[in-house]
């Protein structure tokens, strides 16, 4: 069945006149009845009757009527819908990215990139979750960029390094920790820490700090994100390692710099290699790179 068909169909249901939805359509008054024929032959029924000098729909044309106007209005619909996801000016674009972004980093990108004057329409949808989940919302398509944590053995994912955040110690006000503002890590041997789980991206690199000084951390508890890490620090639940954040000022815990093994942690902008995305998702990609990564 040919889409022309049915919106010639349609055309001529409405005028029910042959020259007059010819000249609306733009075609000859014999390729609009060759069209016709055509749908007719397709369905088996006749969709029009002769009255007089003008024609008017059958039974089963009036029935087959209502299908076709909802189907093209749908149509009609989402192509309008798909030309403003896909529109540089006024586009959707689908952002996944960790929890530590959520509290400041991902608002003022956005703001910062939306006060700019050609793209204040655009809009976002936004997800946040651990780098795992990120990169699954990647690959199903979710998602058209990503902000997380590199991970290795993913060839499929273009890793553009973007900030780069300090790992730190933190400890509740009241623990006898709280009076240092650095340490050794080789120091904290005997307290039990608060520990990101195995999905996080920042796991592996947490693991490596204590590889480095000979360490097994007595892990007690481990969570996805950051502000349960956080409100468990603060009510002397444990200890932690977490990235340096603005988060961590809005809870009641000491932050103690870590002199040995010195590191930080490096957030990457993901997208997927050689994969199309929109136009106005495009622009933001362009604009990090150009913004942050020349400030790494």
């Amino acid at each position: 069945m040919n889409l022309n068909h049915l919106q010639y169909f349609r055309v001529l249901a409405r005028l029910e006149h042959y020259t007059q939805a010819a000249k609306e359509l733009s075609i000859t008054q014999p390729s609009l009845s060759h069209a016709i024929s055509s749908l007719e032959n397709d369905l088996n029924t006749y969709l029009f009757e002769k009255e007089g000098r003008n024609i008017k729909l059958t039974k089963y044309g009036r029935f087959f009527l209502e299908y076709v106007e909802n189907a093209l209005n749908e149509l009609e619909i989402g192509e309008k819908k798909l030309k403003t996801l896909t529109n540089s000016s006024f586009g959707v674009i689908d952002l996944g990215f960790i929890y530590t972004l959520g509290a400041y980093v991902m608002p003022n990108i956005i703001k910062e990139f939306l006060d700019i004057e050609k793209y204040k329409n655009i809009s976002f949808s936004l997800f946040q979750g651990t780098t795992h989940n990120v990169i699954a919302g990647l690959k199903s398509e979710k998602f058209d960029l990503g902000f997380c944590s590199f991970v290795e053995n993913e060839p499929d994912i273009d890793f553009v390094p973007i900030l780069e955040e300090q790992l730190v110690l933190i400890v509740s006000k009241d623990h006898e920790l709280a009076y240092l503002d650095s340490i050794d890590l080789s120091e904290v041997d005997k307290y039990p820490f608060v520990f990101f789980n195995k999905e996080s991206g920042i796991r592996p690199l947490i693991d490596s700090l204590f590889n480095k000084v000979n360490i097994t951390p007595k892990i007690i508890c481990e969570v996805e994100e950051d502000s349960a890490v956080l409100g468990l620090v603060a009510v002397n639940y444990g200890i932690a390692i977490i990235p340096n954040i603005f988060l961590i000022r809005n809870f009641d815990v000491k932050v103690i710099h870590i002199n040995n093994p010195i590191v930080k942690r490096r957030i990457y902008l993901a997208s997927i290699k050689n994969k199309y995305i929109s136009p106005s998702a495009n622009q933001f990609r362009n604009y990090i790179i150009k913004n942050l990564c020349e400030n790494l």
